[in-house]
This record gives structure tokens, sequence and C-alpha cells, in this order.
């Protein structure tokens, strides 16, 4: 018996909002109101660094939206052109937000930057700048607040370094959330010094080297955001601790003589498809080794929810069973 035995394909699933959309309509709800006050208060004050963050948040709120477009997209059922489903399309989307990141939020910053140095200009009531930048503070320290909860529930209390969880992540929108609050906060200091700077110290330069310098910021975001969502695009095995807890109950299984091979694909945020070879023992009969697949593909399935795909191609070594 040479052929590959499938099992396991999923079955209709009621969907919910999980966690992760969560945390990005907290940050579009945010993002959306601060963009409208950062450009209130540039066209009161004049201040590079304002319109700079004003920018900032319009993309933040752009880049929210493609987020909820991509997992919107990822759940649709899986049909005819795409047999394992659509969830890939959240890789795609989130590789989107980050273009737009670094064109826009990037691009514009350095660009409005670099005009306020050449050419300078007086900030007009820079009360309104810091009374704006506070509120912004605060509605983005919340929303941080809410994607780093959902950090820690989905690491459930494990000691994991935030920059390690960005790094092995397979859901997009959660780090991306976390990045880009983490962000405009940073870039809520920075222009706070470009104001301070400019109005009150007379720094001409001040404001627009702090567009600069939030313009570097986003840049470097959206660096990072590029290359951890290709590396999802290109196809990511499961996390070391998932992987563990597949070897170890494949070890455990009296019927496996043998692990062969295991390969592992997310397919999504929410879904991840297992290939095994496995040597099973030599004494076993067809309907033995067809009851092994289901109980293995039963048991993978309560070790995570996320596995989705259950692909077991039998050894050599059960070449003969009757």
């Amino acid at each position: 018996m040479r052929q590959v035995a499938r099992a396991g394909a999923p079955t209709a699933r009621r969907e919910r909002a999980d966690g992760s959309a969560r945390v990005v309509y907290a940050a579009l709800a945010g993002n959306v109101a601060i963009a409208v006050a950062k450009f209130v208060a540039w066209g009161v004050s004049g201040s590079s660094a304002m319109f700079t963050e004003g920018v900032h948040s319009l993309v933040d709120s752009a880049d929210q939206l493609l987020l909820l477009v991509g997992q919107s997209r990822a759940r649709r059922p899986a049909d005819a052109g795409h047999p394992l489903g659509h969830g890939m399309e959240s890789y795609f989307w989130s590789f989107i937000v980050a273009v737009m990141v670094l064109l826009l939020g990037g691009g514009v910053s350095l660009y409005q930057g670099v005009q306020h140095i050449v050419s300078p200009e007086p900030i007009q009531s820079p009360a309104t700048s810091f009374t704006v930048l506070a509120i912004a503070a605060v509605f983005e320290g919340s929303t941080l607040a809410i994607a780093f909860r959902e950090f820690k529930r989905v690491v459930r209390g494990r000691d994991v370094p935030l920059w390690t969880f960005i790094h092995v992540s397979k859901d997009p929108s959660l780090y991306a959330s976390l990045l880009e609050d983490s962000a405009a906060l940073a870039g809520i200091a920075i222009a706070a010094f470009g104001v301070l700077g400019s109005a009150v110290f007379h720094i001409r330069w001040a404001d627009g080297a702090a567009s600069i310098a939030i313009g570097g910021l986003l840049t470097a975001v959206a660096f990072v955001l590029a290359n951890e969502t290709r590396s999802l695009i290109a196809g990511e095995a499961v996390a070391p601790p998932v992987m563990a807890d597949i070897k170890r109950l494949l070890h455990n299984d009296a019927r496996i003589d043998n692990v062969v091979d295991i390969a592992t694909l997310h397919l999504g945020p929410k879904s991840v498809l297992v290939a095994l070879t496995l040597d099973f023992r030599s004494d076993m009969t067809l309907a033995d080794l067809r009851e092994a697949i289901r109980d293995l593909t039963r048991a993978l399935k309560q070790t995570d929810d996320r596995i989705a795909y259950v692909y077991v191609r039998p050894g050599p070594d059960v070449s003969g069973v009757d």
C-alpha cells in the first residue's frame, strides 16, 4: 500500500471574531479619531511633525482596513480553485500593508521633513499640537494595551520576548498591530520633541528633523513587516512548541515503528496542513492501518485546533499488509 492516505479535511465551522480581529477593530477606531485630530492641529499650527503624524495615523487606519479585508477573504470556504482554503490571503494583504507603510508613511514623512528643513516655517499655537499629541498618546496607549493583552493570551503565560513572538507568529494581523501601535507611540514622542524644539527653543530645523525621524521609524517598521510576511507567503512550518507536541504524539503511538518524515505548512493563521510519512508495525492489517490514520488525525487536531488537514503516507515497511 503506497498510495497517499488522506484524512481529516475540515468540516464547516461557525465563524466568529477572534482576538486578532478585536485588536484590529480597536486600532482602526483609535487611528481614525487620532488622524482627524492631528490634521486639525496641523492646520492650526502648520507643524511639519503634526502633518507627518497625521499621515502616519491615516496610513495606520488604511492598514487596519486592509488587514480586515485579508481576514474576511481568508475565511472564505475551500472551493474547486482553492481546495485547501483561502487562508493565505491574510498574508498577501499583510504584505500590502507593509508596502503602504513604506511608500505612504515613510516616504511622505521623509519628503515632508526635508522640505521643512530646507524651508522652515514657525509653528503657530504649539499648545494645540501638544494637546492633540497628548490625546493621541492616550488613544494609542489604549489600543497597544489591547494588542498586548491578546499577545499575552496567545503565549499563554510562557516567557516569550516580544521580538521572538513577532518572528515566530503566524498571525500578521496581531504582530502588525503591535508594531504599528508601538511605532505610533514612539512617533508621538518624536513629534512632541520636534514641536518643543521648534516652538519653544526656536530650533527652526527641529520640526523637519522630527518628520525625518518619524519617516525613518516607519521605514524600519515596514521592512520588518515585509520580511516577516514574505516568510509566511513563502510557506512556514508550525512553531517549535507545536512541532514538539506532534513528535511526542507520534512517538508515543505503539503502532508506529518509525517516524520517517514530518512536514507542516501554515495555510493561514488558523489553518495548518500536516503531512506524515510513517513506518507502521508490519503485523498491521489494512483495517488496522485505516483505524490508525483516523486515530492520528483525531489526536493531532486535539493537539492544536489549527490543524485542519492531515495526510499520512505509510512507509515501505507496510508494503505487505493484508
